[in-house]
């Protein structure tokens, strides 16, 4: 899994083109409307949003929306979405701050590589289309600096806390042994109405009632992204509320049970959980079949390990020399052998096959990043620094071990979705937030 995955790479494009637009707006407008540009509109614990940041972010979410066809709800409910993720995205960040949490250039730069990749240009090219339109580099940088940094807070904070117990694998295994259905996949799309921690009965019949209102709405004919972005409390409601493909074993079983119910097009009807009410559209559905395979792939490294004389920029540079001796013909294998600090070297730095949730998650997401045969560049993980290259990829029967290791990774997945939803409640409610809409 890989920090950004394609639909943030999406975004993160889309934006860099809304900022440049922006940007000129900023430029050209009247001296009336300069005031209104460093208006503060929310004060965050110790930071400010100005009214100004809220144009710049309605206009990358209003030209993402229109690429992807959804129809755009009231101006005001745009602007107070958009506002809230706004808040969310900077408590966060200041969360990852004060703990020291950080992103290193090297992956800094990877990901600008990959959003240029998507917008089919070199780096070279992609900083001089984002200059064009008015957008400083460094501060579409700050962006996906800031991306990344979400990803890593949530890995830290939620996904790495995440336990599954035994008894919670042999149940997961027998019910999926039983069901004809375990195997499919729907594509999903959802609203999310969130409710605070120890709500009361006011505010549980307040959120009870919006959501019924936008289940109306719905069984009206209104479009489920346009209520999506107007309503939603999910990270995804700029989106319209899109998750995209899940299989029904990584859903809740309540979810699961409602979608099997479904046709695609239909929504559910309001479903609870810890974090609030749910409305729950299907557009598509695949499989019913029993997995019998997964993926494994066999990939090879040379380790670099720094030390008190040897720093991070020694081991860096000398896996750039490597691989640029690799990609001018040298053996791989070889110099494994001569230069990597990890007992592979002997193999000719070979690690045979992986399965996923073999290796930690900076080493898995880097090889599933990889097409076979394509050297990586240098990259860190908590044993040091790698070049890989992917070997071979195959689809290989589950034996009962594996069996349970998967098991394992889909109830991890399911508990994290969970989990995150209410660390982000909780996030909220802690925080000092106060709003000044109407300040001039």
């Amino acid at each position: 899994m890989q920090f950004l995955n394609s639909a943030a790479l999406a975004w993160l494009a889309t934006v860099a083109l809304a900022l440049g637009a922006g940007g000129a707006w900023a430029q050209n407008a009247a001296p009336s409307s300069v005031v209104l540009v460093d208006r503060i509109v929310a004060v965050v614990n110790s930071e400010v949003i100005t009214s100004g940041e809220v144009a710049q972010r309605v206009k990358a979410v209003t030209l993402q929306l229109q690429q992807q066809g959804t129809q755009l709800p009231a101006a005001d409910l745009l602007q107070k979405q958009v506002l809230e993720r706004m808040i969310m995205d900077r408590l966060q960040i200041q969360l990852a701050k004060e703990t020291a949490l950080r992103v290193d250039d090297l992956q800094l730069d990877r990901t600008v590589s990959r959003v240029a990749e998507r917008n089919k240009m070199s780096l070279t090219q992609f900083r001089q289309a984002l200059e064009r339109d008015g957008v400083q580099f460094d501060k579409f940088l700050e962006e996906i600096r800031n991306e990344i940094l979400l990803s890593r807070l949530r890995e830290r904070e939620v996904d790495n806390r995440i336990v599954v117990t035994d008894n919670e694998i042999d149940y997961f295994l027998s019910q999926h042994a039983a069901s004809p259905t375990a195997a499919t996949d729907f594509n999903l799309s959802h609203i999310v109405l969130r409710l605070p921690e120890q709500a009361s009965p006011e505010e549980l019949n307040r959120q009870r009632a919006r959501a019924e209102q936008v289940l109306a709405q719905l069984r009206d004919g209104a479009d489920f992204s346009k209520l999506a972005v107007g309503f939603s409390d999910a990270p995804d409601a700029l989106q319209g509320g899109v998750i995209g493909w899940r299989a029904r074993d990584r859903l809740p079983d309540a979810f699961a049970q409602a979608l099997d119910a479904l046709k695609p097009g239909e929504v559910s009807g309001i479903m609870r959980s810890p974090a609030g009410f749910h409305l729950i559209k299907l557009v598509e559905r695949r499989g019913g079949g029993a997995a019998a395979t997964i993926e494994q792939t066999h990939v090879r490294h040379i380790l670099a390990k720094t030390s008190e004389i040897v720093s991070e920029a020694d081991v860096k540079r000398k896996l750039d020399n490597l691989r640029e001796r690799i990609v001018n013909g040298a053996d791989f294998a070889e110099l494994a052998k001569l230069n990597s600090d990890d007992a592979s070297s002997i193999k000719g730095g070979d690690l045979g096959w992986i399965y996923a949730g073999d290796t930690v998650p900076e080493f898995e997401r880097m090889m599933n990043s990889l097409k076979v045969g394509q050297l990586s560049e240098p990259f860190a993980s908590p044993f040091g620094w790698h070049l890989m290259q992917v070997l071979e990829r195959r689809q290989t029967d589950v034996s009962g071990e594996r069996k349970r290791q998967e098991a394992r990774l889909i109830l991890r997945e399911r508990k994290a979705d969970e989990a995150y939803q209410e660390w982000l409640r909780q996030l909220r409610d802690r925080a000092f937030v106060e709003y000044r809409s109407d300040e001039r």
